[in-house]
């Protein structure tokens, strides 16, 4: 009984290796956000999945978000949080806040990294020029230092990752007059994977991943084509935040990036469990001509 115990662990082992072999030394871009920012546990999990990417030969960047931990410190200063059309509305006072925060938590997340041995270093979108950002209007309506990303500088982003260090980004960019705005965390993952042609970017998510009938969660979707992701939209298939997270997908494959992956952030270890099983646990999106890489009699 033992025994088994060990060989099931060799097994396990035995089945990533073509993945390791196929992506070593390939980015990924992996979206930090939902519950497994906020539960200590799950941030230490994922923490430790990224880690081990990068041992293993990848060369990952996290870029994560905040909105919960910034409506949590505006309210403790005791500022109202306000949204239009799910966007927050962010005036001078809660811009500064939301910097704050952010890197804060950045930093934290550094600390995380380091505490395993491996030198991550956290950015903003402002350094090294990363992320240029205009203003964003929502409905026509101006919600106030909500960026939009005109441009991306990647440079700092392959320094970092030539020199081994895992970059930490937090969606923060400026504009030509040097004014912050806050960029929603999932555009700004997606941005960067297209400018740096990432193998693979994942989305860390509070869903198993994407459904055929949003109503049945019995309906998950291991993987999906662009013209099958395009599909679920134009149907109606999918709603609420699914929609533009799934165009981020869409854009970020038609721009160069090679797969795509959303992912149940509140799952232990989804990342590795998506990256290096045959089956996977989320849903993968991948272009229209891709083949299937898991073998579906394994």
């Amino acid at each position: 009984m033992v025994m088994q115990k060990y060989l099931d662990k060799a097994e396990v082992l035995i089945e990533a290796l073509p993945y390791i072999q196929r992506f070593n030394r390939k980015i990924i871009v992996v979206k930090y956000g939902g519950s497994a920012m906020v539960d200590e546990e799950l941030k230490k999990n994922v923490i430790k999945d990224v880690v081990l990417l990068k041992l293993v030969g990848f060369k990952p960047i996290i870029v994560h978000g905040g909105g919960k931990e910034i409506s949590r410190w505006v309210g403790k200063v005791g500022m109202e949080p306000r949204f239009v059309n799910g966007l927050r509305v962010t005036d001078e006072d809660t811009m500064e806040v939301a910097e704050m925060v952010l890197n804060k938590v950045n930093k934290e997340l550094v600390s995380m990294i380091q505490s395993l041995g491996v030198l991550g270093v956290g950015i903003s979108g402002k350094d090294g020029g990363l992320l240029k950002a205009e203003r964003k209007l929502s409905g026509g309506q101006d919600i106030g230092y909500v960026g939009r990303i005109t441009d991306v500088n990647p440079k700092v982003l392959y320094d970092l990752l030539e020199k081994d260090f895992l970059p930490v980004v937090c969606p923060i960019g400026m504009d030509d007059d040097c004014h912050s705005y806050n960029i929603n965390a999932d555009d700004a993952a997606s941005a960067i994977a297209e400018a740096m042609n990432a193998e693979k970017l994942a989305f860390l998510t509070d869903i198993e991943g994407v459904y055929a009938d949003k109503d049945d969660p019995s309906s998950l979707i291991s993987e999906l084509t662009l013209e099958g992701a395009a599909r679920l939209i134009s149907e109606g298939h999918v709603g609420g935040g699914m929609i533009p997270k799934l165009q981020n997908c869409i854009d970020a494959i038609n721009n160069g990036v090679s797969r795509v992956h959303i992912l149940d952030g509140r799952i232990p270890h989804c990342l590795l469990l998506e990256i290096f099983t045959n089956k996977g646990i989320g849903t993968a999106i991948l272009k229209n001509d891709e083949e299937k890489f898991y073998n579906e009699n394994q």
